[in-house]
């Protein structure tokens, strides 16, 4: 672009999208619908407010951060302004829409605050802002601490937080009354505008989290693990997103946002990685090679050795370059590669610290597909600088890779695509009731992918310890739940599962896709998703703890086609029955749930 054409497009912007008033700064998003704007206000306080709709989401908030005990968003001076117009569309064959568009426009402040010097970089999406603290080479290349972070969520009225940490379960309380932390991402809603608070591009900050604010109906960051963040020379925090929707399904349009705060990998997606789901195998070899002839004949791609494959995960003489004698490893890795499948292992944290670097070309040499990392410190500066080098070698060394436990995500997929899937979730084997399953579409799902590890009953097991919803749903629950990597068959094993009649879904239903909507659905109360692969839909249903009737639109569907409805419903006996039932674009899906069940369907288009 030449100087006279980045000048005009700089005055388009200016003109369309920034204002300045009395020191305050407006971005706009490219539909106009959403709107940051930041000001000084008394004492020189950095403060924004984000309006949706011409309506405030968030009402004046404060800004900024204390850095080696100073200051910055206070008596603060704002030196210069830019912006700049963004639109691209890019290819994301390994997610919910295999074309993902990332148009916003930005607005870079320069603002001073006593001697330091900091940029604030915000960026408006139709629907979402997102914002960062830049502090620039000239901060020093001393050692320098970040303290604290300023920044806080203001509200106008009393807003409802569904709270958790971690894996833990979900409490709805109000913003004024809880005295516990959040997770990012957090869902706040007053039933009429939902809301979520996010974090992108975590890649050597600390774990932050929000605590109830100072000012009423507000929440503020804090950090919880570290008493500050160490840095030397430049250096950007992670950005805090605010989304906006007027419905609960509606936030499902920013679970792609994270990956748009993230730069694109160099490579772009490797063919070599390849989405699937797996069967977990016990650990021997005979378990190794029932586990890989059942993937083979249930379009399944992976097999998992869990813990313990290389002896106790905790111990330090326990050596992931070492197979327990249990396990003939290459014997099952030849197996697999005959069929087509890969072999994916785990290894603890305390023996990727120690060998990271030694098992990352060893377990190349063996011929192993990926890696699972266990019980990793997502929670510490040092924890998640650590990981994002982690993660960037084992996508480097062509390895697809799953994190595991308190980890969640911040977008960094897009940068390493071998890093598939991430738990951060309550997942299966931590018995989740029908209210957590319909709380996840609408809270931690709004990050990214995550790991369920479904334990489906069979003919030996019920799995009642860890199942609190019915069969019908957690086949539903393979189409609700996004996460390119899926742990299909936790703890089951394949000379169990004799029930092909209902499993057949499983086989069937892909983890990557063309096309996904939020059909329908409150939160904690219900959810029905469609998601379409080729020429293929498949819808989730799912009741939460109470039960569900609605008429559900299949306006989705292109127009003059007619599909074959396959349903995958509970029998009311302890398993699944099928029936089929002919659909077209207009139509009503009549949805009848009892609570805590679910169905999964499968549409199929008719040829002519």
């Amino acid at each position: 672009m030449n100087k006279i054409s980045q000048l005009l497009l700089l005055l388009v912007i200016s003109i369309a999208s920034f204002g300045q008033e009395a020191n305050s700064y407006k971005v706009a998003s490219p539909d106009k619908s959403t709107l940051m704007e930041v000001r000084t206000g008394s004492g020189g306080k950095l403060m924004y407010r984000v309006l949706y709709a011409g309506k405030e989401a968030i009402t004046w908030s404060a800004m900024g951060f204390v850095m080696n005990g100073m200051i910055a968003g206070e008596q603060t001076a704002i030196q210069n302004k830019t912006g700049q117009s963004h639109k691209e569309k890019f290819a994301w064959p390994l997610g919910e829409d295999d074309t993902i568009t990332n148009n916003y426009n930005e607005l870079r402040i320069v603002c001073t605050s006593s001697i330091l010097r900091f940029n604030l970089i915000a960026r408006a999406y139709d629907g979402s802002v997102a914002f960062r603290y830049d502090i620039p080479t000239a901060a020093g290349s001393a050692s320098n601490t970040i303290n604290k972070e300023l920044t806080e969520f203001r509200f106008l009225e009393p807003f409802t937080l569904y709270q958790y940490n971690h894996e833990s379960v979900f409490t709805p309380v109000t913003i004024d009354t809880f005295n516990k932390t959040c997770d990012f991402p957090a869902t706040i809603t007053n039933g009429k505008l939902f809301v979520s608070i996010g974090e992108g591009n975590n890649v050597n900050y600390t774990k932050a989290e929000l605590k109830r604010g100072a000012n009423t109906n507000s929440l503020a960051t804090a950090f919880m693990r570290d008493s500050a963040v160490k840095f030397t020379g430049p250096y950007q925090t992670p950005w805090r997103t605010v989304s906006v929707a007027t419905s609960a399904v509606g936030l499902h349009k920013y679970s792609q946002l994270f990956l748009k705060l993230n730069p694109a990998s160099a490579k772009g997606v490797p063919a070599w990685i390849k989405p699937g789901k797996l069967i977990r195998s016990q650990l021997n070899t005979q378990s190794g090679l029932d586990c890989i002839d059942f993937a083979a004949k249930h379009s399944f791609q992976y097999i998992m050795f869990d813990a313990g494959w290389y002896g106790a995960e905790f111990r330090g003489t326990s050596d992931p370059t070492q197979v327990i004698p249990q396990i003939d490893m290459p014997a099952v890795i030849q197996h697999a590669k005959s069929k087509g499948i890969g072999v994916i292992l785990y290894v603890n944290y305390v023996g990727l610290k120690a060998k990271l670097d030694t098992i990352l070309p060893l377990y190349k040499k063996w011929g192993v597909s990926g890696l699972k990392f266990g019980f990793v410190d997502g929670l510490t500066q040092a924890g998640l600088t650590w990981l994002a080098s982690a993660i960037k070698k084992v996508n480097d060394y062509g390895f697809i890779l799953d994190i595991h436990d308190n980890y969640k995500p911040t977008g960094l997929s897009r940068t390493y695509p071998a890093l598939l899937t991430q738990e951060g979730i309550r997942g299966d084997e931590n018995s989740p009731d029908a209210f957590h399953t319909t709380v996840l579409p609408f809270t931690r799902f709004l990050a990214g992918p995550a790991d369920f590890t479904f334990c489906y009953p069979n003919s030996k097991n019920s799995f009642s310890k860890n199942l609190k919803v019915s069969m019908g749903q957690q086949l539903a629950l393979s189409v609700i739940y996004f996460s390119p990597l899926q742990a299909i068959f936790w703890y089951g094993q394949p000379d169990d599962y004799t029930n092909e009649g209902e499993i057949e879904f499983f086989t069937r239903v892909p983890t990557v896709w063309n096309e996904s909507h939020y059909l329908a659905g409150d939160i904690g109360k219900n959810i029905s998703v469609a998601r379409r692969k080729g020429n293929t839909w498949y819808i989730g249903n799912a009741a939460g703890p109470i039960d569900w009737r609605q008429n559900i639109s299949l306006n989705f569907l292109p127009a003059g086609k007619r599909y074959r409805a396959t349903v995958y419903e509970d029998d009311g006996q302890g398993s699944i029955r099928k029936r089929t039932v002919e659909v077209k674009k207009g139509d009503k899906l009549t949805v009848s749930l009892t609570k805590e069940t679910g169905e999964a369907i499968i549409l199929e288009p008719i040829a002519k």
